[in-house]
């Protein structure tokens, strides 16, 4: 079986890779506010987040394949490549492995420039790493992928924010600070919100498919009010941390993005399952990538004005 490039191309799902980056950007943001960015540590950072993104999402084509949540004639999101008959299993299951290595590669360029061999701290980000691909791939594959458990919000938490910010930051820096927990629980939360609208969207495909994610646990009318919770969450994080810093308006310039954010949750709320949620995904996912680019630039310039 041949592949075009546009196959692959539309396997890597290019349209989510914004929001992946948006906890780097902003992890480093925050670093640059302190004085301390490395575009050789932002780029190796940024390539290694994306190729972690792209690993996912062959890994979750992948799967959902393998498992039949693409099968099922109720889903309403975009064909996936392997489903479709676009790439093989065989040739999905070799770009899953080459992806890993290259995101091992990239990573370990990251470790030894940021933090050299000697900082014990190194061998915890590399195990940081490693549960990263770990994660990355079965979120959908294997028997009893976490995806199908309901565990991927809490997933999406963790390394799209927590670890995405923080441990940037820490790259940059060397050293941490409890605040940064509120921008990056922000971060996380609205990582976890387009993750939520992809589930409401899916939901009866999910039901049938036996992908038991939040949404279908707790039921679309509990998923909506969930949303809302993640995105007012978000808000009152940035709030605090703006309070937390006290240099006056700067660090509150994210509240420009808070407009997309309410258009996003009152689409989810007026849309609930239908296919025309798959734009508001989108939306979702560039609307988070806006709101801590603002708070990422808002943090900078009150630390340097």
């Amino acid at each position: 079986m041949s592949h075009s490039v546009k196959d692959w191309i539309e396997a890597f799902r290019l349209r989510t890779l914004p929001l992946a980056l948006s906890s780097v950007l902003l992890g480093n943001w925050l670093a640059a506010a302190e004085g301390a960015f490395r575009w050789s540590v932002f780029l190796l950072t940024a390539l290694t987040t994306l190729l972690l993104q792209i690993l996912s999402n062959l890994a979750n084509d992948y799967g959902d394949a393998v498992h039949g949540a693409d099968l099922v004639k109720e889903r309403k999101g975009p064909a996936r490549a392997v489903q479709s008959g676009k790439i093989s299993r065989s040739a999905m299951k070799r770009a899953i492995l080459v992806c890993s290595l290259l995101a091992l590669l990239s990573g370990l360029a990251l470790l030894f420039i940021s933090l050299g061999t000697q900082n014990p701290i190194f061998w915890i980000f590399l195990l940081t790493g490693l549960v990263a691909i770990a994660a990355a791939i079965t979120y959908t594959v294997g028997a009893h992928p976490y995806g199908y458990a309901g565990l991927g919000d809490l997933a999406v938490l963790i390394f799209f924010g927590w670890v995405g910010v923080i441990g940037a930051y820490y790259l940059q820096t060397l050293h941490f600070t409890p605040t940064l927990f509120l921008p990056a629980t922000a971060c996380g939360l609205l990582a976890v919100a387009v993750l939520n609208i992809n589930n409401i969207r899916d939901i009866e495909s999910d039901k049938k498919a036996g992908k038991r994610s939040l949404p279908v646990r707790i039921g679309v009318e509990n998923a909506v009010l969930y949303h809302w919770l993640l995105l007012l969450g978000a808000i009152v994080c940035c709030i605090a941390y703006a309070l937390l810093l006290n240099k006056g308006f700067y660090p509150l310039l994210f509240m420009g993005a808070t407009p997309s954010l309410v258009r996003n949750g009152l689409a989810v709320s007026r849309l609930k399952n239908s296919p025309v949620l798959d734009f508001y995904l989108k939306q979702m996912a560039f609307s988070a990538l806006f709101f801590t680019t603002l708070l990422g630039v808002g943090t900078y310039l009150a630390k340097v004005m």
